[in-house]
C-alpha cells in the first residue's frame, strides 16, 4: 500500500484529494487545524477503503510536523507528500499598502517554512519510496501580477522557488509544483468576497490533475492543472 501526508485536508482541495487518492487504495495520514473538521474528511477516505490517520494541529509546530511523518513511518513509510495547507494573511486580501506586516509573516510561516519543514522531516522515509514524490499547492499569483494579491502571491512564487531546487537536488523524487487554478472554496470566497463563484471549478472537479501526475509521472516541474487536463 502507498501512503501520502495531505496537509489541509479539512476542506477544499485537501478533503478532495484525500478523497481521491484514498478510492486509488493509498493510505492516508491527514493533517488540519480543526479537529472536527479533519475527522469528517477521515471518515470520508476511511468508508472508501483506506487505512487514515487524522492529526489535528498547527503545520508551522516542528512537533505536529515530527507526528505526521511518525505516524506515515507507522503505516509503512511514505510514497508522497502534498504540501495543501496554506492561508491567505489577509481577509479579505488587501493592496500592499495597508496588508498587515504579522499577515505577511503569518502567511510566510504557513505557506512557505511549514513546507520546507515537513519536507526536511520527510525526506528520509520519501528517498526510501520506490516512487517517492512531493506535491507542492502554487497558485497563478505566484506568477502573475493580481491587484490585492500580492503578500500572497509572494509566498506561493517562494515556494516555487524551493520545489525547483528540490528538484535538482533531489533527482530520484518527483517534485511537481502545482497551480490548481481557481476553485470554489472558502478561501476564494475570504479572498474577495462578492465574487461570483458559481462557474468556478470545484476542489472535487480539479482533483483528477493529481492522480494523473502520480499515473503519468511527468518530469519533476511546474504544472498548471487547467493547462494539463486540456494536454
Amino acid at each position: 500500500m502507498a501512503v501520502a501526508i495531505v496537509t489541509g485536508a479539512s476542506r477544499g482541495l485537501g478533503r478532495a484529494l484525500a478523497a481521491a487518492l484514498a478510492g486509488r487504495g493509498w493510505d492516508l495520514v491527514l493533517d488540519a487545524r480543526t479537529a472536527e473538521v479533519l475527522e469528517e474528511s477521515a471518515a470520508a477516505a476511511r468508508a472508501r477503503g483506506a487505512r487514515v490517520v487524522g492529526l489535528a494541529g498547527d503545520v508551522t509546530d516542528a512537533a505536529h510536523r515530527a507526528k505526521l511523518v511518525a505516524a506515515a513511518r507507522e503505516l509503512g513509510g511514505l510514497d508522497l507528500l502534498v504540501n495543501n495547507a496554506g492561508i491567505l494573511g489577509a481577509e479579505p486580501l488587501v493592496p500592499l499598502d495597508s496588508h498587515s506586516l504579522d499577515g505577511f509573516r503569518a502567511a510566510l510561516e504557513v505557506n512557505v517554512v511549514a513546507p520546507l519543514g515537513l519536507l526536511q522531516e520527510a525526506l528520509p522515509l520519501l528517498r526510501t519510496a520506490p516512487a517517492g514524490a512531493v506535491i507542492n499547492l502554487s497558485s497563478d499569483a505566484a506568477a502573475e501580477a493580481y491587484r490585492t494579491w500580492g503578500a500572497y502571491g509572494a509566498t506561493k512564487a517562494a515556494l516555487d522557488q524551493l520545489s525547483a531546487v528540490l528538484a535538482v537536488e533531489e533527482p530520484g523524487l518527483r517534485v511537481w509544483w502545482v497551480d490548481p487554478g481557481g476553485m470554489r472554496t472558502d478561501m476564494l470566497a475570504a479572498a474577495e468576497p462578492g465574487e461570483d463563484l458559481s462557474g468556478t471549478p470545484a476542489p472535487a472537479e480539479v482533483a483528477p490533475v493529481f492522480l494523473r501526475l502520480l499515473d503519468e509521472r511527468p518530469a519533476s516541474g511546474r504544472y498548471s492543472a487547467p493547462a494539463f487536463l486540456e494536454a
